[in-house]
C-alpha cells in the first residue's frame, strides 16, 4: 500500500497534546492552507508530558517550558484551536466528528491523537489513589512532596521511578511497591533492572519488590501477607493504555492501538492516527509497533502531514525515549522485546553507572541501546540497529573500539 495524494478540504485533529499541536505545525509548514482544527479535551494549552515527572514535577522548570506553541501561534497560522472539547463520536461515512455538546464538524481528513491513560488496579480503593496523566495530576502530586510526607508509589516503571525520584529529591519518604522481582523488568531485563533497584535504594527508597497489594485508602497501602504501609498519599504508576474507544467505536481496525500503516494511516484511508494510539507497522523494525513515549508524538506528525498532503515517505525512525532520576540520565533508542534478546553486553563501567548496554539478538544484530551517564552516542548507534549491522560482542564491550569498526 502506497500513500496517495487526495484534494483534502480541511483537517481535524482530535486530541490535544503534543502530537496534536505538532500535527497542525506540520500541515502548516507543508503548505496546507485549508481548514485545521484542533480539538483539546483539556482547558491547557498543548503541551509535552515528559516534565510532568521530571522538572515541573520537582519544582525546577515552570509548566511555560513544556507548552508546545504559545496561545497567539495558533491565531498566526489560522489554527482553529478549541479547548476543553469533548469528541464522543467519530462518523467515518459522514466525514464528521461529534462533540459532546452534539455539534458536529466535517473533515476531509482526521487525524487522531488521542493519547493513553493511567491504567488502575482491580483492588478495593484503587479509585482512591492519585495518577499521573496532566498537569492538574502532577500539582497533586507534587502536594504530598516535603520533608515529613510520606509516598506509596505503586509500581517501578518509567512513571514511578521518576515520581519516586522527584519525591526523594523534595524530602519526601517513598516507598515503592512493584510486583516484579525488579524495576523495568519488561522494559529492560534483569541485569538493567537491578541497576535501577540500586539506584533507588541508595538514595532512600524502601523499594519493596515481588509485593502483591490488597487493598489501598487514604492512609497507605495493604499488602496480601497483612504489611500495613503508612503514606500520606498513593500514587499507581502500573501503566498507560492508548485511548482508542473513538476509533473502536468507529469501526477503525484497533489491536493494542489502532492500527496504521506506514504513513500513519488507518483502515479507513481518511483518518490517520499518531502518538500513543498508533500501532504502526514499521518498515525498519518490519513488525507491529506502538510507542508511548515522547519522541513519537513528536515525529509521527509529520509523516501523518506529509501523508495527507500526498508524500510518499513512511515513518521510520527508531524508537527513542529519556529519562533522568537523581545523578542518573539516560537515553535509549530502538526496540529489544524480550523473546528476542539473546544476550546484554555491556560498555563502559556497569558499578559507576556510567556505560552502555547493548541488547543482540541471536545473530548479533543489535536490536537496542541505552547510554547512562554517557552522552553523544545515540547517532552513532542508531546506524548499526537501522542497517542490522552483524558486531562483535568483544569489540562493540571494548570503550577503545569505534563504534563504526565493531561490526565483524
Amino acid at each position: 500500500m502506497t500513500a496517495t495524494s487526495s484534494s483534502t478540504s480541511s483537517v481535524v485533529i482530535v486530541g490535544g497534546g503534543l502530537a496534536g499541536a505538532k500535527t497542525a505545525e506540520a500541515l502548516r509548514e507543508g503548505g496546507f492552507d485549508g481548514p485545521v482544527t484542533l480539538l483539546a479535551r483539556e482547558d491547557e494549552l498543548p503541551y509535552e508530558r515528559p516534565p510532568l515527572s521530571k522538572g515541573y514535577l520537582a519544582g525546577t522548570a515552570e509548566f511555560a517550558d513544556a507548552v508546545v506553541h504559545p496561545e497567539e501561534w495558533y491565531a498566526e497560522h489560522d489554527v482553529d484551536l478549541r479547548r476543553g472539547a469533548d469528541v464522543v463520536a467519530l462518523h467515518p461515512v459522514d466525514h464528521e466528528v461529534e462533540l459532546a455538546d452534539g455539534s458536529r464538524l466535517e473533515y476531509g481528513a482526521l487525524v487522531l491523537a488521542t493519547g493513553s491513560e493511567p491504567r488502575t488496579l482491580p483492588i478495593p480503593g484503587a479509585d482512591t489513589a492519585l495518577t499521573l496523566r496532566t498537569r492538574a495530576d502532577a500539582d497533586r502530586v507534587r502536594a504530598h512532596f516535603g520533608t515529613g510526607k510520606r509516598l506509596v508509589v505503586i509500581g517501578a516503571g518509567w512513571i514511578g521511578l521518576e515520581v519516586a525520584a522527584a519525591a526523594r529529591g523534595a524530602g519526601t519518604d517513598v516507598t515503592v511497591l512493584e510486583a516484579a522481582e525488579l524495576p523495568l523488568l519488561g522494559v529492560l531485563g534483569p541485569e538493567m533492572g537491578q541497576v535501577f533497584a540500586d539506584l533507588h535504594r541508595e538514595h532512600g527508597v524502601d523499594l519493596r519488590l515481588g509485593a502483591s497489594i490488597a487493598q489501598i485508602s487514604a492512609t497507605g497501602v495493604r499488602l496480601e501477607d497483612g504489611t500495613e504501609i503508612a503514606g500520606d498519599a498513593v500514587l499507581l504508576g502500573v501503566g498507560v493504555r492508548p485511548r482508542t474507544e473513538l476509533a473502536e467505536a468507529a469501526g477503525l481496525d484497533v489491536d493494542n492501538g489502532v492500527l496504521v500503516d506506514a504513513w500513519l494511516r488507518t483502515s479507513d484511508p481518511d483518518i490517520y492516527a499518531v502518538g500513543d494510539i498508533a500501532n504502526q507497522d514499521h518498515p525498519t523494525l518490519g513488525h507491529r509497533l506502538r510507542v508511548e513515549h515522547w519522541a513519537t508524538a513528536l515525529n509521527q506528525p509529520a509523516t501523518a502531514a506529509a501523508a495527507i498532503l500526498g508524500g510518499d515517505d513512511g515513518y521510520d525512525r527508531l524508537p527513542y525515549f529519556f529519562s533522568d532520576q537523581y545523578d542518573l540520565g539516560m537515553e535509549y533508542v530502538g526496540h529489544a522485546g524480550r523473546d528476542d534478546i539473546a544476550r546484554v553486553v555491556v560498555r563502559g563501567d556497569l558499578g559507576a553507572r556510567e556505560f552502555v548496554a547493548f541488547w543482540l539478538d541471536d545473530s548479533d544484530r543489535i536490536l537496542a541501546a541505552m547510554n547512562v551517564n554517557v552522552w553523544d552516542v545515540v547517532d552513532e548507534v542508531r546506524p548499526l540497529i537501522v542497517n542490522r549491522v552483524v558486531v562483535d560482542p568483544d569489540k562493540l564491550a571494548d570503550p577503545g573500539t569505534a563504534y563504526a569498526d565493531v561490526g565483524r
